[in-house]
């Protein structure tokens, strides 16, 4: 590097720390520059209240202030479980002494709502089920804890009651469901998410609802949830869904979705079911349900119009258990339920919900319709027993492959089936005399989505005995699109039913 270079980078070196110190004396003796002025922040409304918008906000503000002292939140440790599988696998790998790990106990949460000043709450079934002991814990609002016993259960309709020792504790209002209706504000309160004492808000979005989760061992199961659009998510379980006058309607227990999680529909058990289960579960254990002994249906249009009626409505009598309180009463095959005690019923799980509610020897009025005219039964309920229970018959209806070769079948494409003539075999297997027996049933067909199934045997049809494939085809060729037609079935298990079709 020459001489001229070395003394240029110099000059460059001095006036880069000359310029640096400029400028840091003038950053370091700068002021921050203060105002006097008072900033007035604005707090006045932009718009006045709609006295109506406002009237309804303090409602909901006093609802909850009201209401979350009486909901409790609930956790669950259940028992360890010995695990009963046995993996060839494992024993493969680990030789014939292995076993698998007993599973531990595990931890679940959900809500409660208090019913009595001395401790009785009422929560879901699938809540406190399978508790072990000592393993039922609550908590209150104001952070008192307790073990709490569990009093009774009932899978019917996903109801419990589980007691604490304590007293002067805080109740919820039972309001009246069956005023309930669609379009009106409710608020569901209760533990989702370990989000303890969330309150929510919607409207009632559908009542009678039947989603098929409740029932016992034998699948018998009540439902008639209230729908809400009010956000409901795992942990509400037990939890309130109450009016606007901060009364109880329902106790919130399921939710429809496709995550787990809250997606715009939950279901709560109506508040007069409520009342009607507990009071049993606390004054007995269990609930001591009255039933008629029949499988009903609810009625569609084409079943109306087959069996007679002006309009849908009512429920249709399927089968009627042998020994049952209905068949004492005269109940039979092919009535359709009009109401009960003078209330209309409309579909199957509302009058199950309506004798559910009531016990062995209450007397029950039913206004039933049958062969054109309006009788009155009435029926004395009996309690629930495996001998008036349907029976299945122990038969799976598998016909013999070589005599099902040997066979034809006639299909009947305006109801969608095939048919063929009836071997002495089920016939004595079902305990029959006649009938023709169906081979196929086509896909999407009107028989197929009404139920129809291979294996099933009609036995008459228009309440016209069927003896031969012939008699069921000159009775629906007699028949032009648009009209139906009534058999009377005997499943494949035994079971006798209705089925009505359209003739396409």
């Amino acid at each position: 590097m020459s001489r001229k270079s070395i003394i240029a980078a110099g000059f460059v070196v001095m006036f880069a720390l000359i310029f640096g110190a400029v400028l840091i004396a003038n950053f370091s003796g700068a002021k921050l520059l203060h105002s006097d002025t008072q900033i007035e922040f604005n707090t006045s409304p932009p718009l006045k209240t709609n006295p109506d918008v406002k009237s309804l906000n303090d409602a909901f503000v006093e609802i909850s202030k009201s209401v979350t002292p009486t909901v409790v939140s609930i956790v669950v440790k259940t028992e360890p479980k010995k695990n009963q599988q046995e993996d060839d696998g494992f024993h493969f790998f680990f030789g014939p002494d292995f076993k698998m790990p007993d599973q531990g106990p595990e931890m679940g949460s959900g809500s409660g709502v208090i019913i009595s000043k001395d401790g009785y709450i009422v929560t879901n079934n699938h809540v406190v089920k399978d508790a072990g002991d000592n393993g039922i814990k609550v908590t209150l609002t104001d952070k008192r804890e307790f073990n709490a016993k569990l009093i009774g259960t009932d899978p019917n309709t996903d109801l419990a009651v589980i007691k604490v020792e304590a007293n002067d504790l805080p109740v919820i209002s039972l309001g009246n469901s069956d005023d309930v209706q669609v379009g009106q504000w409710v608020l569901a309160i209760g533990n989702p998410l370990g989000l303890n004492y969330t309150v929510t808000a919607g409207i009632v979005s559908a009542l009678g609802r039947n989603i098929g989760i409740n029932g016992d061992q034998a699948g018998y199961g009540i439902e008639n949830f209230i729908q809400t659009d009010a956000a409901i998510n795992p942990g509400n379980s037990g939890g309130a869904l109450v009016d606007i006058n901060g009364q109880l309607i329902g106790i919130n227990s399921a939710i429809k979705t496709n995550t787990g999680y809250y997606q715009g529909y939950g279901f709560a058990i109506p508040a007069n079911m409520v009342k009607s289960v507990s009071t049993d579960l606390i004054k007995t254990g269990k609930v001591n349900r009255g039933y008629i002994g029949v499988n009903i249906q609810s009625v569609d249009e084409t079943m109306a119009k087959g069996l007679g009626l002006d309009q849908a409505k009512g429920v249709l009598v399927q089968n009627v258990v042998k020994g049952g309180a209905g068949e004492d009463a005269g109940i039979k095959t092919g009535d359709i339920i009009l109401s009960v005690d003078g209330k209309d019923v409309n579909a199957a799980n509302q009058l199950q919900t309506i004798i559910g509610s009531k016990h062995p020897g209450e007397t029950v009025k039913l206004q039933i319709f049958r062969d054109g005219k309006n009788i009155e039964k009435e029926v004395t309920l009996k309690p629930r027993t495996d001998a008036n229970t349907s029976e299945s018959i122990n038969n799976n209806m598998r016909r013999d492959e070589d005599n099902q070769s040997e066979r034809s079948s006639t299909a009947i494409k305006s109801i969608g089936i095939r048919i063929t003539e009836l071997d002495n075999a089920t016939k004595k297997k079902l305990d029959i005399n006649s009938g023709i027996l169906i081979t196929g049933v086509e896909t999407y067909s009107e028989a197929f989505n009404r139920g129809l199934r291979e294996g099933y045997v009609i036995v008459d049809a228009d309440k016209q005995k069927v003896s031969s494939v012939d008699d069921l085809v000159n009775i629906v060729n007699g028949k032009k699109a648009g009209d139906t037609i009534l058999l009377n079935v005997v499943t494949a298990d035994g079971e006798a039913r209705i089925f009505i079709l359209r003739v396409e």
